[in-house]
């Protein structure tokens, strides 16, 4: 994982945190599938084996039943027939045996010979059921040999349940057979195997007659079968519904084919434990990565980046405190403490440097100050000397130092108006100008001529560009002035926009076209002034300057 990609120390620890946590979080998902899976093949190995085992009970009872039949048989067949015995004495052979109720011997060559313990019971019943049971297909063996064609099933007389065991030795004829019947009871003792499960209905099912025996349940009840009609071949398990409408696991194996048949119903209980155990064993450990993530963010937070916010938050005060100390306690790291301790010292010698640092600044400005007030004095006598000069000279000469005492005052008033609060700053358009206006007004102009101003602005701007654009306009006005006798000028001011302003200066008559000396594109640039129109006619040019960009 590139842990350069995540931008903070939190969320790189963080990312540490997972890469770690979700390897094991992927085997403890898989452990726990793998752990559902064998139990739940263990369950239903089990439901299957339980039908299985209740079928082989129930085939063993069949078998011992067969032998019994064969037994006594074989016993009345043996007896030559002069010593044959009197029929009666089969009664006592089913009083002997509890749950067997009637025998039915036929041997070739003799009379049949029946027995029943329940009166409404007939011979003729019993032979009449004899020969049904001769019709159906014999039972194939059930492992091992066996001497006699064997069939089971049950059967129905007066109303009452009976298990049928019919056997016929192969060289006996058609003739030569025998028929037990027993009560149903005898498979509910062969199915009573002790303590079940409370949730396990077990039964031997007929396909004909329903059920014949049942353990667990109700008895009589026959809403726990499967809805669709079961056929197992051999063992057989699956999920579906009960003829009552609830979900439940089955088990089936068939015992005598294709009649009876063992079932085994579950209500599915040791799935749903299996799915509980499951989601613990899913969830327990995925909870514990999830707690053990929220307890390390935690800790982070605590132990690492509440110290780290802490100097971050003494960087960003020092904007507006320039003494701010990133905090100090002993509950820190120490490798947090090492850097907190070099940016306080960090702080603290920027402080002393700042503090230096002002200090120059302020002799500078001092200096500066200081400088600018002695050029400003200075620029005031070159302005007296010139007027006193100016008083000893007459017509050109006169005019050009009128000219120069201007320029002067031009400079000696911007140096006024931007050191008027002891600082450098900004100097005022409307305030500048009506000075210079009036210098002009007062030095250049003779006395058939006028110059007025209309400034209607309040922008400023810095002394570099003030004083070019003072140039600019003693230039074009005291060309115009020495050019044209009695004319009059007016200069205005306005703004173009919220950011230009426009400098207009017109005559009261046209004049001749007067060509400006070198130095005034010089002034054009310095005041980064743009020409709108030239002089043309009675304007002597209009000029627009940005004042803020």
């Amino acid at each position: 994982m590139a842990l350069s990609l995540f931008r903070t120390v939190r969320g790189r620890l963080l990312a540490l945190m997972v890469a770690i946590a979700l390897p094991i979080a992927a085997l403890t998902a898989a452990a726990a599938v793998s752990t559902y899976r064998t139990v739940l093949d263990a369950i239903q190995t089990s439901q299957a084996r339980t039908a299985d085992d209740y079928a082989v009970r129930a085939r063993v009872w069949y078998r011992g039943a067969l032998r019994s039949l064969l037994s006594t048989s074989a016993a009345f067949a043996a007896l030559p027939p002069e010593l044959a015995p009197d029929c009666r004495r089969l009664g006592d052979v089913l009083r002997s045996t509890t749950g067997y109720l009637a025998l039915h011997i036929a041997v070739p060559g003799r009379a049949p010979c029946s027995a029943s313990l329940d009166p409404q019971v007939s011979e003729a019943d019993l032979a009449r059921i004899s020969a049904q049971m001769q019709e159906k297909p014999a039972v194939p063996v059930w492992g091992g040999s066996e001497t006699a064609e064997a069939r089971y099933g049950q059967v129905d007389l007066h109303g009452r349940h009976f298990l049928a065991i019919h056997a016929r030795h192969p060289h006996a004829g058609s003739d030569g057979a025998a028929l037990l019947l027993a009560s149903p009871d005898l498979l509910s003792n062969v199915f009573d195997l002790g303590t079940a499960d409370p949730g396990l209905i077990v039964g031997m099912v007929s396909r004909s007659s329903g059920i014949v025996s049942q353990r667990g349940g109700s008895q009589g009840d026959e809403n726990w079968l499967p809805r669709d009609e079961v056929a197992p071949e051999e063992i057989q398990r699956w999920r579906g519904a009960s003829r009552a409408g609830g979900g439940h696991s089955y088990a089936a194996r068939m015992v005598v084919a294709p009649d009876l048949y063992v079932i085994a119903s579950f209500d599915q209980a040791a799935e749903r434990a299996a799915t509980l155990q499951f989601y613990a064993l899913l969830l327990a450990p995925l909870l514990t990565l999830a707690l053990l993530c929220i307890v390390y963010l935690k800790a982070v937070d605590q132990h690492c980046v509440r110290w780290l916010r802490g100097i971050e938050a003494a960087a960003r005060a020092r904007h507006t405190l320039s003494s701010a100390h990133a905090p100090l306690s002993e509950e820190m790291p120490r490798d947090i403490r090492s850097v907190a301790e070099a940016f306080n010292t960090m702080v603290d010698e920027q402080e002393i440097r700042q503090r230096k640092l002002q200090a120059a600044l302020n002799d500078n400005r001092f200096l500066v100050r200081e400088l600018h007030h002695r050029v400003k004095n200075s620029l005031q006598v070159v302005q007296s000397y010139i007027g006193l000069t100016k008083r000893d000279h007459r017509g050109e000469a006169r005019l050009a130092l009128s000219d120069a005492e201007c320029r002067v005052h031009v400079l000696s008033a911007a140096y006024r108006f931007t050191l008027a609060d002891g600082e450098m700053q900004p100097v005022r358009i409307d305030l500048f100008l009506d000075d210079v206006v009036a210098m002009i007004a007062s030095l250049v102009r003779s006395r058939t001529q006028w110059v007025t101003g209309q400034v209607e602005t309040v922008a400023a701007l810095p002394i570099d560009r003030i004083i070019p654009l003072g140039f600019l306009i003693v230039d074009v006005v005291s060309r115009t002035l020495r050019a044209v006798p009695g004319i009059g000028i007016t200069i205005a001011v306005t703004d173009f926009d919220e950011d230009t302003i426009e400098v207009a200066i017109t005559a009261d008559r046209e004049t001749p076209p007067i060509p400006p000396p070198r130095l005034f594109a010089g002034l054009l640039t310095q005041v980064e002034a743009v020409e709108v129109s030239p002089a043309e006619g009675a304007s002597l040019g209009i000029w627009r300057i940005r004042h803020r960009d």
